[in-house]
């Protein structure tokens, strides 16, 4: 607690005490009151000494001064809880103080009261003689309680100042205590004074060397300040060259990619139109194509519609007696139907027959006079005439030749039997003779064998395709579509003719396997599909010995 509260604590209980206690006699009874203000004193002089403990004594200001009032107020902090007890009983002991003021002034109160009582019982007494003698008696015992209360106020006096004594004693005990402590702390303060004052002095001596290079500092300040302006009028002059440099190579920049940006217009341009004319020329040409195709497939048309007109006149004609056909020629040209269509539905397109045809290209490659028996509607000899072999056919049916001719290529009417016996020029190199055997009658094959053999070269290629009887499929769903058809020729047999009228080096290959056209096929056991439904087709290749 700081002493300045303490002394307005004080200063307020002595306000009350004396508003509590404003006459010293008893009211209109004259009695005599005892006297409070040595009590009161006494207890205002005791608080001081409380107050006075841990204080610290106040000095001038200045840095010396602040530091050792520190010092104190640290050293008070230190030794605050060595006399905390004993300043916390002193402050019970002067509640204990001022409790009993309290009460002796409630006393003194209630003697007033009883004085002022006293006083009118003394003014009716005279009015009302019996009261005399009882007021007398109550004056006796008020003189007597007067005299008690004078005693014990003179026995609380004494003991509240030997207690007051004591307190100042033990008071100034710690105070002399403190005193040593503060005077140890005070030389300690002293000394760390003096060092403070060295620092202080050494501070004042850079003061000055501080101060003397600001004074120079201020009087080469305008030569730097002239300096900084000129470096700076230096640096914006080389900032405004290295801006000028970069706007320049900027623009140059910008014209570089303006010049290469026009190039690449230009070029892309001359590319764009080269790829349009490319891209026009190609329509062009895809357009003749189509045009030229579109051609064809009305002569095409034109031609089959010629076909069957010319059909129903044969049809609706009288019959005339005819020559019977030479032995062992193909009745198709007799036919009361358009074959082509026929084979077009049975045979398959030209497109598939191509296909097929295309596993004998390595065996005609470096032929120079092929001929194919039984040419149909060429389709062999395009793939000749585009592997670049000169190749010729022939056939019964007026309309294949016809149709052969259209593409542009080698093909008359003729029959095998007059046509190989009287073949001109030089000796064949190949003959192809594909789906014709099984058309001629059995007797008439050895003798078509030995004709095909004799107009063969030495090593010759000589290749027949016809249907296998060893395919039980075909005698299912392909063989007797033809009527045409006579009976299959097994490939033992057609090796037997090939062997006897010299030809060598025989291969036998079956083609068109079943299952592709059968796919229920794919169900049997793979050895016996390969032995009973294997190719529908096969071929036999030799060579002329």
């Amino acid at each position: 607690m700081e002493s300045a509260e303490l002394i307005a604590i004080l200063r307020e209980a002595r306000s009350r005490v004396r508003a509590g206690n404003p006459d010293t006699a008893a009211g209109a009874a004259d009695i005599p009151l005892p006297d409070l203000m040595p009590l009161v004193h006494a207890r205002d002089a005791a608080l001081g000494k409380v107050a006075a403990i841990g204080s610290v004594n106040p000095r001038r200001g200045g840095p010396a001064n602040t530091l050792v009032q520190a010092w104190k107020r640290t050293i008070a902090r230190v030794l605050d809880w060595h006399v905390r007890e004993q300043v916390e009983f002193n402050r019970k002991t002067m509640a204990c103080v001022d409790a009993a003021i309290e009460a002796l002034t409630d006393a003194n109160r209630a003697l007033v009261e009883f004085g002022n009582r006293l006083a009118g019982a003394e003014t009716r007494s005279y009015a009302f003689p019996e009261f005399a003698d009882r007021l007398a008696d109550l004056e006796k015992r008020a003189d007597l309680l007067n005299l008690e209360l004078d005693k014990r106020t003179a026995a609380l006096s004494s003991a509240i100042d030997t207690r007051t004594d004591q307190v100042a004693s033990e008071a100034e005990k710690r105070a002399a205590e403190l005193s040593s402590s503060i005077g140890a702390a005070h030389a300690q303060l002293r000394h760390e004074f003096h060092l403070t004052a060295k620092n202080f002095e050494q501070l004042d001596l850079a003061h000055h060397q501080l101060t003397g290079e600001f004074d120079d500092i201020r009087k080469h300040w305008s030569e730097w300040r002239i300096g900084w302006e000129r470096k700076l009028e230096t640096n914006e002059i080389q900032f405004l060259r290295s801006v000028a440099d970069l706007q320049g190579a900027f623009q140059h920049r910008t014209n570089l990619m303006d010049a290469n940006y026009r190039d690449a217009i230009r070029s892309q341009h001359a590319d764009f139109t080269a790829a349009l004319e490319r891209t026009g020329s190609d329509i062009q040409k895809r357009l003749w194509a189509d045009l030229e195709r579109i051609r064809l497939e009305y002569e095409a048309l034109i031609h089959s519609e010629l076909r069957i007109v010319r059909q129903r006149a044969h049809i609706l004609a009288p019959p005339s007696p005819a020559a019977p056909a030479p032995a062992g020629t193909a009745a198709s040209a007799a036919l009361p139907f358009d074959y082509a269509r026929f084979a077009e539905r049975f045979r398959g397109s030209e497109d598939y027959v191509k296909a097929s045809h295309q596993f004998y290209l390595p065996y005609f490659k470096d032929c120079r006079n092929v001929l194919d028996i039984g040419c149909g509607r060429g389709e062999f000899l395009e793939l000749m005439r585009a592997s670049g072999v000169p190749a010729r056919g022939i056939d019964l049916s007026e309309e294949s030749i016809a149709l052969c001719r259209h593409k542009g290529l080698d093909a008359q009417s003729a029959d095998l039997f007059e046509f190989l016996p009287s073949l001109p020029g030089p000796p064949l190199d190949g003959i192809f003779c594909s789906q014709v055997v099984e058309h001629l009658p059995p007797e008439r094959l050895p003798e078509t064998i030995r004709l095909m053999a004799s107009v063969l070269s030495r090593g010759g290629v000589l290749a027949i395709e016809t249907p296998n009887p060893e395919c039980l499929a075909i005698f299912a769903s392909h063989f007797y579509l033809d009527p045409t058809h006579t009976r299959p020729v097994p490939a033992p047999l057609l090796v037997f003719y090939l062997e006897e009228f010299g030809i060598g080096g025989i291969e036998v290959h079956r083609l068109a396997p079943a299952v592709e056209s059968m796919p229920a096929l794919a169900e049997l056991p793979g050895d016996f599909r390969e032995a009973f439904f294997g190719g529908l087709d096969y071929a036999v290749i030799g060579h002329k010995l």
